[in-house]
């Protein structure tokens, strides 16, 4: 991988990590469109700008991230993670054999943009003015593990997309769309901590090479680009959001899992 090939990267994982159309299928369906073959620095890679995009979060509600007073905050989000770590570990081989079938990828994208299509109406009446860290209505810790085991589709499917199963997760529990995304959003600061210290120490200890200086200038490099991108990217699907729901988002990826499977049955793409 050469660096502009890994500015491309970055970019499209930091456009798509927060909106629910799959950043990892995104990175997928675009590596052989770049000429970037599988192997294990690529894999670190993109371990390392999806840790660095939701760096980004933190950063932008840094007063809820390190607001102490309300401690029940951190436990909500201890409560909702659990599920995603447990399975994570339990299907670790069929989740690395399922990332690397393209076809798998393009169909949930499909039957992901679907599901987005109608949420809107599905969750229409959602109005509950829940707030996430107040000492007043808080989010229940029942309903934070609801959201948790959402977010556990978005490992049994590759590409149905983290964000998006866990915003449906929240809105299925009555919360509001605004409520819905920013718990999706604090959500995935533990998940990809986790996920990406074991990923990490799982490379190193099997391919200890691509830890050499040149592959780590072209890692941060990756992650300030991933970081800076992801910074625009969320404040503008908030906005999206609000003005136009999650059509948008649902036809886009109808259209995207749809071009992905004639170029598979063409043998353009493989």
């Amino acid at each position: 991988m050469n660096t502009i090939q890994a500015i491309i990267i970055a970019i499209i994982e930091g456009i798509t990590e927060f909106l629910p159309i799959s950043s990892t299928a995104h990175m997928k369906f675009a590596n052989p469109f770049l000429g970037i073959d599988d192997s294990p620095f690529v894999d670190l890679f993109e371990i390392v700008i999806q840790l660095a995009a939701i760096a980004s979060i933190v950063v932008i509600y840094y007063k809820r991230f390190f607001d102490f007073k309300h401690y029940s905050f951190y436990l909500k989000l201890i409560v909702a993670v659990i599920p995603a770590l447990l399975f994570g570990a339990l299907l670790k081989k069929y989740i690395d054999a399922a990332l690397n079938n393209l076809w798998v990828i393009a169909i949930v994208m499909i039957a992901g943009g679907v599901i987005l299509l109608f949420i809107d109406k599905l969750f229409k009446a959602n109005e509950t003015p829940t707030i996430i860290n107040n000492d007043a209505g808080e989010i229940s810790y029942q309903k934070s593990f609801i959201i948790g085991c959402f977010q556990v589709l978005s490992i049994i499917f590759p590409g149905l997309s983290r964000s998006a199963a866990t915003i449906i997760g929240g809105m299925s529990q009555k919360l509001s769309k605004k409520i819905a995304l920013e718990f999706s959003f604090f959500l995935a600061v533990p998940t990809m901590m986790a996920a990406s210290a074991k990923s990490t120490l799982d490379v190193y200890k099997t391919n200890p090479e691509v830890f050499s200086s040149d592959n780590l200038i072209t890692l941060l490099i990756g992650a300030i680009v991933a970081f800076i991108v992801a910074l625009v990217s969320v404040q503008f699907f908030i906005k999206i959001v609000q003005k136009m729901g999650f059509a948008p988002f649902g036809w886009y990826r109808i259209v995207l899992g749809i071009t992905i499977l004639i170029l598979l049955y063409t043998n353009y793409l493989c």
